[in-house]
């Protein structure tokens, strides 16, 4: 029972909040050691804020055409073996990518949340108490998208659908209508995008510049090396971390082969690359990464890249 001292005669862990608790309570007061030992905590309770560790893992693999059931075990068992944390898979992970009708796609569809691929995908998220980011096609009221599911500790978060369509999906799928998404969890802010939208330099901005420290990037690259390069250049641009989970492997369908290019890859945010996949076998890639790096906008002495944008000038010029 408090009484109207705390005294202590060895210097014992008293929390931040429980020095909140104490001095709400009439009548006591704390004494000197254990004021100490508050303020001392407070502070590395905020320096512990900035120092924020968490694991960044990609997944890929090759994702069998249609055989949702088949990729959906796949991924299971390699998430499993990722470290917890933030988690991204493959566009389309679960249905592969080559759609030769809209038929096609009409019968892999799945609404938001409530199919089974983001029931799995938020069974995952609890087991691994991580946040799991992965591409899937997207049914709602008769249109159809190239979409990311996000859940996070057994809790579906929504989704991302994708903006920029790649070659045929503009036959299969309708442009993404919820704009640039910035999922805040657990005091880490994950924005996603997906495959092609790395080529648009604004969409990685426009996530940067909402507060995004970590850009979730599932991906069905063909393009070969191109976009992993480009990512580079995203991540240091924007001094943010980035995860870019590509696929391997080949589909033929509808006259046409796709050679998937692999090399999954962790970038940080001065454009280190902190792990990088082959180009043909499946893998699973975990790394830990301090986010407060992503916070810090400054390349080098006084220059903040972020404060130091001179929009009215860059429209003066059109």
């Amino acid at each position: 029972m408090l009484g109207r001292v705390v005294r202590s005669a060895v210097m014992p862990y008293v929390p931040y909040t429980t020095r909140a608790v104490i001095q709400s309570v009439p009548h006591v007061t704390l004494s000197f050691p254990v004021n100490i030992i508050v303020r001392f905590y407070a502070m590395n309770s905020n320096l512990s804020m900035l120092r924020r560790r968490i694991h960044l893992s990609f997944i890929q693999f090759a994702p069998a055409f249609g055989q949702v059931e088949r990729n959906l075990d796949t991924a299971l068992r390699l998430g499993r073996r990722a470290r917890s944390g933030i988690i991204v898979l493959p566009e389309l992970f679960n249905t592969g990518y080559a759609f030769t009708s809209r038929d096609e796609v009409k019968r892999l569809a799945e609404p938001a949340g409530d199919g089974g691929t983001c029931r799995a995908l938020v069974s995952l998220s609890k087991l691994k108490s991580s946040t799991i980011v992965a591409g899937f096609v997207e049914s709602e009221r008769g249109r159809f998208y190239n979409s990311a599911a996000i859940a996070s500790k057994g809790e579906f978060l929504g989704v991302y659908r994708k903006l920029h369509l790649f070659h045929k999906e503009k036959m299969w799928f309708s442009p993404g209508n919820l704009g640039l998404r910035v999922f805040d969890q657990d005091g880490y802010k994950i924005g996603v995008m997906i495959c092609f939208d790395w080529i648009f330099p604004e969409v990685a901005r426009t996530l940067a510049l909402k507060g995004a420290e970590v850009i979730a990037h599932p991906a069905n690259l063909i393009l070969n090396g191109l976009c992993q390069t480009v990512m580079q250049a995203r991540s240091v641009e924007n001094m943010v971390f980035t995860i870019t989970a590509n696929r391997v492997g080949i589909e033929s369908r509808g006259g046409e082969t796709f050679r998937y290019t692999g090399l999954s890859q962790i970038v940080d945010p001065k454009m280190k690359v902190l792990a990088r996949a082959g180009t043909i076998d499946e893998a699973v890639e975990s790394v830990s990464v301090d986010l407060a790096s992503a916070r810090k906008k400054v390349i080098f002495g006084q220059n903040d890249i972020f404060k130091e944008r001179r929009v009215k000038e860059y429209h003066r010029s059109f």
